[in-house]
């Protein structure tokens, strides 16, 4: 029997290299995520958690827009509120002279492909733009889609929009019920996350990223600026669609109240407060909003202050930190590490 050799058998024994890379406290939050239907209630599952997952997902897409493409849009919930009417109109819901009634496993596809057009052809118009100009012409294709989703009634229902659009039951599942919905977002939460990992770090990411920060050098090594930039948004589009149709099926309805310009906006405040650099900030930033918006109101009416005070409550905070850390929450943490590894006297780095 030839033994074999120590160096191969270390490299045999090691582990992949994205488990190496993975933290523990990933790994920690990965099984407390999947063991959360054992102690919580169908509210906090289906209206918290799931509400977070989708917020995050459609936050995440302009993560990645804006920190890995130089681009921030305020089109990203117009892209997830389009995915939707589109599930709503081909597939079922109540409003039986307009929605078609196709099979889903027809529908979703046909949705996100219509999504990602949609999105090519924004982002053919925006990527000509800069700055505060990628801003406000995104600001407007999400305002032009809001007002022509509430004024038409032949193919989007005006103003009540539609209602009854309920997950397909496969297997058997009843998709909308607590557990078996906070799985499904669950699902598509990590899948997102995942997405968005491997394309920064794939070809097309990286050259997205160069494109980021310095356009002229990309295009003077043969890079098409672009069809980079584009791409990138379609790319988004995919990710906000699949937010958009979860975000649907829980509301089991589609309005112009989904797409309107404050849900853009609170897109934007998510993604600044978890961290434009950071894929899982989405995430963080989402569940803060989300505790925010479901529990503020309350504390505020009980405080006899007025539930309408809840928006100001939100812009103190988005202000307080945007103002200490441009990064977001996570921003502010990596700051805090970092001091505590300083020495206090000289400021230098302790090992």
């Amino acid at each position: 029997m030839v033994a074999m050799p120590e160096s191969d058998a270390r490299s045999e024994k090691k582990p992949p290299q994205w488990v190496e890379n993975t933290p523990p406290a990933y790994w920690v939050l990965g099984i407390l995520l999947l063991i959360v239907p054992t102690f919580a209630s169908n509210f906090v599952m289906f209206q918290i958690m799931g509400w977070t997952f989708i917020l995050g997902l459609i936050a995440l897409s302009l993560m990645f827009l804006g920190g890995y493409g130089g681009m921030v849009s305020l089109a990203q919930m117009a892209f997830a509120g389009f995915c939707g009417y589109m599930i709503a109109i081909f597939g079922n819901s109540a409003v039986e002279g307009i929605s078609q009634g196709w099979p889903w496993w027809l529908v979703i596809p046909l949705a996100l492909f219509l999504t990602m057009l949609f999105a090519t052809l924004v982002g053919w118009l925006a990527v000509r733009t800069e700055g505060i100009y990628t801003i406000m012409i995104t600001l407007a294709i999400a305002a032009a889609f809001f007002y022509f989703a509430r004024q038409n009634y032949e193919v989007f229902n005006g103003f009540q929009g539609f209602n009854s659009v309920l997950p397909p039951e496969l297997f058997g599942v009843d998709w909308r019920g607590p557990v078996a919905f906070y799985y499904l977002t669950l699902f598509w939460a990590v899948a997102g996350y995942a997405a968005v990992l491997y394309v920064s770090r794939a070809p097309f990411g990286l050259a997205l990223q160069g494109v980021r920060d310095n356009p002229r050098r990309m295009a003077a090594l043969g890079y098409n600026v672009t069809a980079h930039r584009v791409a990138a948004y379609a790319f988004a589009a995919l990710i906000a669609g699949i937010g958009g149709i979860l975000l649907t099926w829980q509301s089991a309805q589609i309005s112009p109240g989904t797409i309107s310009i404050q849900a853009a906006i609170d897109v934007l405040v998510i993604a600044v407060i978890g961290g434009l650099r950071h894929p899982i900030g989405a995430f963080i930033g989402a569940f803060i909003f989300v505790l925010l918006k479901t529990f503020a109101v309350d504390v505020l009416i009980a405080l006899g202050l007025g539930g309408e005070r809840f928006n100001l409550l939100i812009g103190i905070g988005f202000l307080i930190i945007v103002f200490w850390s441009p990064d977001g929450l996570l921003g502010l943490w990596e700051k805090l590490r970092d001091s505590r590894k300083r020495d206090p006297l000289t400021g230098k780095g302790v090992e």
